[in-house]
């Protein structure tokens, strides 16, 4: 089933949070950002990175209409009935300012932070997604994905993110006290996380697990633009793929980079998509 982006509702908004009051145009621009990791390190480095992308979304917000976050906001997160992780609150104040002035926000789960619930949307308005999402903006056909798990391969982590993910065992992780249960996921990914290093997020050509789920998903489908976070580096290439019936298709393979080092993020003017990475004024 395809999704066709809405036009967001324009309206006066007193915003607490930045001291300002504003009139949001009808913009036309669509924004895609992945990877920013909040929590990690350390707090001192994740303050600073959370600082960053909030300059971003204050310079972008005046012409965008849609938001999507591709994955791994944060470098953990599970989320209690009455308890989700502390901190985050410059990010998450601007995000719902925003939504409370038209903008439209979806956000993607990630391997890290993959045990979100219904806090995000009922909190901020955003869509929150599971799973990859097919959908159609000006006409242009988009499959955006976190893109962990797919392709062929890494039968280690399908089977562990089947576990996660089971309702059964995420309602046993809820049994146990927030300050262990928070705790012990931030000590997961941080052991995740460190047993990375650069090659990890290299390049891989042919060999790219999304890459190759791409060419089998446009076996069957017509999609112009691929877009996926996970690996770290920015990339923006031109796919083909001969089908069996012989035909020969043509899309785009867009990795969004990180806002760890890259500060990378796409955007979508309504007739093409860019890639760039954000300089702070």
């Amino acid at each position: 089933m395809w999704i066709s982006a809405k036009p967001p509702f324009v309206y006066f908004h007193r915003c607490a949070t930045l001291h300002l009051e504003q009139h949001l145009p009808v913009s036309q621009h669509t924004y895609f950002i992945s990877d920013v990791h909040l929590g990690a390190p350390s707090v001192a480095d994740s303050q600073a990175r959370e600082r960053r992308l909030v300059a971003f979304l204050l310079d972008i917000q005046a012409h965008c209409k849609t938001l999507y976050i591709v994955g791994d906001l944060f470098d953990y997160w599970f989320e209690y009935k009455r308890v989700v992780p502390r901190g985050h609150t410059r990010l998450l104040g601007t995000l719902a300012s925003m939504v409370d002035q038209g903008l439209e926000l979806h956000i993607f789960t990630g391997n890290h932070d993959l045990w979100m619930a219904d806090y995000l949307e009922e909190e901020l308005g955003a869509k929150v997604h599971h799973k990859p999402l097919k959908l159609e903006l000006d006409g242009t056909r988009f499959y955006v994905a976190h893109g962990d798990g797919l392709g062929p391969g890494d039968l280690k982590y399908k089977v562990l993110k089947k576990v996660f993910t089971n309702p059964l065992c995420k309602w046993l992780y809820n049994r146990l006290h927030p300050n262990f249960g928070v705790g012990f996921a931030a000590r997961m990914s941080r052991m995740s996380r460190e047993s990375q290093s650069d090659d990890d997020h290299a390049f891989l050509g042919e060999n790219e697990r999304q890459l190759q789920h791409s060419k089998t998903v446009l076996e069957t489908e017509d999609i112009e633009y691929f877009i996926y976070g996970h690996r770290h580096h920015l990339k923006d290439l031109p796919l083909e793929h001969m089908r069996k019936n012989g035909t020969k298709v043509a899309s785009r393979y867009v990795v969004l980079g990180d806002w760890i080092s890259l500060d990378s993020y796409a955007m979508w003017d309504g007739k093409k998509l860019t890639t760039a990475t954000y300089k702070q004024p």
